[in-house]
Order: C-alpha cells, then sequence, then structure tokens
C-alpha cells in the first residue's frame, strides 16, 4: 500500500503531490527511489476481515466480533427468506391443489419439504453455535466436494422451475423438453418432476 502524506494512494488513479498532477499509472512505472523523492512511503496493507461477522482489528491485532445473538437472529431469519424465495415459484401449485383439487406433482411436493427440512436444520446450527467464531466458521464453510448437505449454502434444487399455464411465460404451444432429468408438458400444465441438490449460493446473501 502506497500512503502519500498519511493517506493511501489507490493504483491507477490520477493524484496530486506538492502541486503537480501525476497520471494514473504513475505509481505503477516509479522507481522506489521516485515515489520517496515525493513523499511516498510504501506500508504493508492493512488486514482484512469478513465485515459480515466483525467490526475490525483491535491494536494488537485480534479480531472484534460483532454480538453472537444478534447474529443468529439475522442469519436466522435470513435464511427463512431464503427458502421462501425458492418456494415462491411453486407456491401457485399450492393454491391451485387447494382451489380445484388438482393435485401437485410428487416430485414438487417432495423438493418443497426438503427445502423447509434444509431451512429448519440451518437455523438449527446456528443456533448451536456458541461464539462469532463458530457463527462464521458454519456460515462460511464450503465442503471440499463443492456443496454438501450440511454446508449452510447448500439448498435443494429443483429443475425446471415450473410456472402456471396461460402466464407469460408459459409456452403458448404444447412442447416437451427435457431438463436435468425433469419433463415439462407445455399447454394442458401436465409435469413430471424428479428433485436433485445441488450447492446454491446466497447471499452472503
Amino acid at each position: 500500500m502506497f500512503v502519500l502524506d498519511g493517506k493511501p494512494l489507490a493504483l491507477d488513479t490520477p493524484f496530486e503531490a506538492n502541486g503537480t498532477l501525476y497520471p494514473a499509472n504513475w505509481l505503477r512505472l516509479a522507481s522506489p527511489d521516485e515515489r520517496a523523492a515525493i513523499g511516498i512511503t510504501e506500508e504493508p496493507d492493512p488486514p482484512t476481515y469478513d465485515q459480515r461477522f466483525y467490526w475490525g482489528y483491535t491494536a494488537s491485532g485480534t479480531l472484534i466480533p460483532k454480538d453472537h445473538d444478534q447474529l443468529v437472529t439475522l442469519w436466522s431469519d435470513q435464511t427463512s427468506t431464503t427458502a421462501n424465495t425458492l418456494l415462491t415459484p411453486t407456491d401457485w401449485m399450492v393454491v391451485r391443489e387447494v382451489d380445484n383439487g388438482k393435485v401437485m406433482p410428487s416430485g414438487v411436493k417432495e423438493w418443497r419439504q426438503e427445502v423447509r427440512y434444509a431451512c429448519e436444520g440451518k437455523i438449527t446450527m446456528l443456533t448451536l453455535t456458541k461464539t462469532t467464531d463458530e457463527l462464521a466458521n458454519y456460515v462460511t464453510y464450503t465442503s471440499p466436494s463443492g456443496g454438501a448437505p450440511t454446508d449452510y449454502n447448500y439448498w435443494p434444487q429443483l429443475n425446471p422451475a415450473p410456472v402456471p399455464s396461460g402466464s407469460d411465460s408459459s409456452p403458448s404451444t404444447s412442447t416437451s423438453s427435457d431438463v436435468a432429468g425433469a419433463t415439462m408438458l407445455g399447454g394442458d400444465d401436465t409435469l413430471s418432476f424428479s428433485s436433485n441438490s445441488t450447492s446454491a449460493s446466497i447471499g452472503s446473501l
């Protein structure tokens, strides 16, 4: 990090020193002696931290954690919001089943329940943490395989997301397509689904 008069200088940005305007590439091209000649020093970059869980560092270099209980509430609410966002595109099928008795495809119903179970499990894990560090580790951890049911950012997925017949996104003619093991027939609203699970990121929400 380059510093001039106690203020950091951003690379590739013009700056002024001693009444002279320097071009954006000057810091990269200048030698250490040239930078020192106009009062520019080079210092270590400040340590980084995850602002979702910490306020920053103390003078001794220790992370300052945010309140754990507040974080549990915040992340639990966000988890519920994510689950609702995933479920919303198929809510019309629930309403239709209540309205006219047309049963929701079993694959969709099973997937919706998987999402609810996942949400409950994540909130349980959040509430079981005792410290901000534990909560941060749980939320940010990703298994080496690239996502597993135990990972916070893992959510069951349903492909394709069904749409109500007659909506703008429904096919105007009867067609069929296979996507990730799920077949959707347009027009008569006949659907056959198989759910699969993949890693999904929110976020950090």
